[in-house]
């Protein structure tokens, strides 16, 4: 897939995304945090539903390897259930601001969490963007006070189980983004809902309810499908370092609909992140490598090498997902960790 595309895709994912945060900062006063992020997922599965009911993709995952059932099991658990209730939590505690920028700590946690355990390769640069978005986030906490490091504390939860769904939503393949959305959106809203609703039962209005399942739509939903397209070709760490200007829209909805002022360390914390960020883009590599014969289905191209196989059928588009099968192969090119690219380094 051209690079261009899904850098583009992975930007309006995260402008999606950042303006949940404020929109939910308003609607914790009509739900309890669990409540609220169930509506939210059942909101993402609404949303692709058009998109599966239009390709016939509505089925059980049935056909997945056990290692794909694996990782799929992990990104609803970690992804639709722990991060989106600690994220909740955090935001009762804190500025719907500092919440925002606090989310680049997802960035972090995805870099680490690739670096030691899912081959994803970053060098001494992009550790010094890493560097500088920890420090970032720390100077956001000193900022807020005691509840700004309780906030901090919970919202980092919550990003550490972002990057771990991340890495696993980026290795799954025999489902498209939009059933992997479904999948997590129907299973994770529906137990959050039940949970909320048994641990923290609370009445909200038909009106209150539909806008968090429309947020839920936009900001989990497509976002959702436009990010895993977007780390299936990009890698999920450089999809997250797009993804991590997020908080730069989340802050600029936080002004608009909540009317917070953007002070001093916000404003230092955002220009450290914006220098990190750049210095993270700077980090490139390119070696001798590998490929293994591999059946799988994702989006994809003919424009590139991966790529060769024939079809019985002439596609309508140059972008197009299905099952097919990759020989071994050996060459070396600048590559990013999509998922061509999980080999180890030294």
């Amino acid at each position: 897939m051209n690079k261009k595309l899904p850098i583009l895709l992975a930007l309006i994912s995260a402008a999606l995304f950042g303006s949940a945060t404020p929109a939910s900062k308003v609607l914790l006063n009509s739900f309890a945090p669990i409540q609220l992020a169930g509506l939210l997922y059942l909101g993402a599965a609404i949303g692709v539903m058009p998109l599966m009911l239009k390709n016939k993709e509505i089925k059980l995952p049935t056909h997945l390897s056990n290692r794909n059932r694996f990782y799929l099991l992990g990104a609803i658990i970690c992804g639709g259930i722990i991060a989106p209730i600690f994220l909740l939590l955090g935001l009762q505690f804190a500025s719907a601001s500092s919440v925002s920028l606090w989310l680049n700590l997802e960035l972090v946690a995805t870099a680490i969490l690739g670096y030691c355990f899912f081959h994803d390769h970053l060098g001494r640069i992009g550790w010094i963007g890493v560097a500088g978005c920890i420090t970032a986030a720390i100077l956001l906490s000193a900022g807020e006070g005691v509840a700004g490091i309780e906030a901090g504390l919970l919202v980092t939860i919550a990003c550490i189980a972002w990057g771990l769904d991340n890495h696993l939503t980026a290795l799954i393949d025999g489902i498209s983004p939009a059933q992997s959305t479904f999948y997590k959106g129907i299973v994770a809203g529906s137990i959050n809902l039940l949970l909320g609703t048994l641990i923290q039962p609370s009445a909200s209005s038909f009106k209150n309810i539909a806008i968090a399942l429309i947020i839920g739509m936009l900001a989990y939903g497509i976002s959702i499908v436009l990010y895993i397209t977007s780390a299936q070709s990009l890698g999920a760490t450089r999809s997250q370092m797009l993804f991590s200007s997020a908080p730069l829209f989340g802050i600029l909805f936080s002004a608009l609909i909540l009317g917070e002022k953007i002070i001093l360390f916000q404003q230092i914390a955002l220009l450290l992140k914006i220098a990190s960020l750049f210095a993270l883009f700077q980090d490139q590599h390119s070696h001798q490598h590998k490929h293994i014969a591999i059946a799988h289905q994702h989006f994809h191209n003919h424009n590139e090498k991966h790529h060769t196989h024939e079809h019985l059928e002439t596609s309508n588009s140059p972008i197009h997902s299905h099952w097919h099968e990759h020989e071994v192969m050996s060459h070396s090119h600048f590559h990013l960790p999509d998922i061509h690219h999980r080999h180890k380094h030294n």
